[in-house]
């Protein structure tokens, strides 16, 4: 049994009187205990996905399931087993930390001290500023404290809406190593993310785009997978060097990354001597091509560029 699957899921929204279509025919299944990553930029749809396996939205076809109970028909349960961290700060921001805990282990009739030593390693950072409210609170502090109050009934599977978004890059790290801490105590977790980075730190991922699902694999399978040869190029005008890479016809895909842009060619004999003769007759200076290997973000705007 699946921990979480979906199959067929399609949903569409009516905006401006007009159809959008958020999911198409969308087909997943999640392991239990699986750390699993659903990647793509805003509005891919990632969001809609995780709203409807968590009962909070229905799909207009397709059918998915929870710990094996249906998404539909058996909502009530499922509500019951499942923790959701939603993209947006939801929690009671005129309430103090620990009276947010403690109305959420209400709401799921048990109390912190029941469940405590789940939550012990993330509530112990905030647990200094229990007596503040939640809405005086940093946003990595809000972050953990949604975390905890996701937790408190101690659910078999846990939905993640974007959770590292807007944080600070220490927060982030922290809060993916405390996932592998609540994985190791055999929650199944969703997590969604529009940061390629954090991928790497997933069993598995989705790759999403459109509302299409476009590879579901091992992140480092999919670095393994990518075959077309990357380079990276430099020149002292990189806005520039974007836009005459970009008009160049034997340019597949440029995009920028760091101090640098990543290309990959069409096919071209001598790439590396095609390229720096065009950006010569192009007026740029100090041009530096090298070949580099693929990250899990050059997959993905290669996969994405590739299904459109």
């Amino acid at each position: 049994m699946f921990a979480i699957e979906a199959i067929g899921i399609s949903k569409s929204y009516r905006f401006k009187k007009q159809e959008v279509k958020a999911l198409h025919d969308i087909n997943l299944q999640i392991l239990q205990s699986e750390l699993f990553g659903l990647i793509g930029p805003d509005g891919s749809g990632k969001t809609s996905l995780i709203r409807i396996l968590n009962t909070l939205l229905l799909a207009d076809s397709g059918t998915g399931s929870v710990d094996g109970l249906d998404i539909v028909k058996d909502f009530e349960a499922i509500r019951r087993r499942v923790g959701y961290m939603p993209g947006r700060f939801s929690l009671y921001t005129d309430l103090t930390v620990e009276e947010n805990l403690q109305f959420f282990a209400s709401v799921f009739n048990t109390t912190i001290k029941e469940n405590y030593s789940l939550i012990k390693s993330i509530y112990q950072q905030i647990e200094p500023f229990k007596h503040r409210r939640a809405g005086q609170l940093s946003g990595g502090m809000k972050q953990k404290l949604a975390l905890s109050c996701a937790l408190i009934h101690r659910p078999s599977v846990l939905f993640l809406d974007e959770p590292t978004t807007g944080v600070d890059a220490v927060s982030r790290k922290e809060f993916w190593d405390m996932l592998k801490e609540l994985q190791a105590n055999e929650i199944t977790i969703l997590v969604s993310t529009p940061y390629m980075d954090e991928a790497a730190i997933c069993d598995r991922v989705a790759l999403i785009q459109d509302g299409s699902l476009f590879k579901v694999d091992k992140p480092t399978q999919i670095v393994d997978d990518f075959t077309p040869k990357l380079f990276g190029i430099r020149t002292k005008e990189m806005f520039r060097l974007i836009e005459d890479l970009k008009s160049w016809n034997s340019v597949h895909s440029c995009f920028a990354f760091g101090d640098s842009c990543h290309v990959i060619f069409k096919d071209l004999n001598n790439e590396v001597a095609a390229c720096k003769t065009y950006l010569m007759a192009k007026q740029h200076q100090d041009i530096e091509i090298f070949q580099i290997k693929a990250g899990i973000e050059d997959c993905f705007m290669y996969l994405m560029k590739k299904s459109a």
